[in-house]
């Protein structure tokens, strides 16, 4: 497996944010988000680190660290994810989460694994929403997560038509998300006061104010 970064820091979002966690960053996306702030990690040259499965446990379980964080690029394009999923599975104190992008079926690895999934959805500003798979939204449970990251009022609109389309605060946990430096967060805050939207929550990306926002490995 390509492995780009491994390192221990807080999650910077998501239902753990502020919580230690060991993150394992994988090589590559099939996608290009206009505000992608990993995009050097899915370039054809970037440097990886070639690792095994067994090496992998191996590096997560001496962090003595119980969360665990799969993240990319797009770690379900890894040809052996889910063995090493399953792999993982066999250590009951670890809580592994995996970020997706939402344009990958994630059925397989739902049903093959106890690991939860932060699953974004791009919206317009993105210019990626053409490849998002509104299906996976069926396959997400109460402690998974989808993510809306947004840029502009459009966004907020697709967004919340989303959520109430799909149910989604009622069968996952549901988070807003600006993109950095392009939306002011206080419109997002009253858009869900204008628009009464109980179970949703509005999140910062906290590791980007505690570090300069393009530091790698934390």
């Amino acid at each position: 497996m390509q492995v780009v970064e491994k390192f221990v820091s807080i999650n910077g979002e998501g239902v753990k944010c502020g919580q230690l966690a060991v993150f394992i960053r994988f090589k590559g996306c099939n996608l290009k988000c206009a505000y992608c702030d990993t995009s050097w990690a899915n370039e054809a040259d970037c440097t990886y680190e070639k690792m095994n499965i067994d090496q992998i446990v191996s590096y997560i379980l001496k962090t003595n660290v119980n969360n665990v964080t799969l993240t990319g690029g797009e770690p379900l394009l890894q040809p052996k994810m889910l063995n090493l999923l399953k792999e993982l599975d066999k250590h009951p104190h670890l809580q592994v989460e995996i970020e997706t992008n939402g344009s990958i079926d994630i059925s397989p690895f739902a049903a093959g694994s106890r690991a939860h999934f932060t699953m974004d959805y791009k919206l317009e500003s993105s210019g990626c929403e053409r490849y998002m798979l509104k299906d996976n939204f069926y396959y997400l449970k109460r402690e998974d997560t989808v993510k809306f990251v947004v840029g502009s009022n459009e966004d907020l609109l697709k967004a919340k038509s989303l959520i109430d389309k799909y149910g989604l605060v009622n069968r996952c946990n549901v988070y807003l998300s600006p993109v950095f430096g392009e939306i002011n967060p206080q419109k997002i805050v009253e858009f869900m006061i204008d628009n009464n939207m109980n179970g949703a929550n509005m999140q910062l990306q906290l590791h980007k104010f505690i570090w300069d926002p393009d530091k790698r490995g934390v």
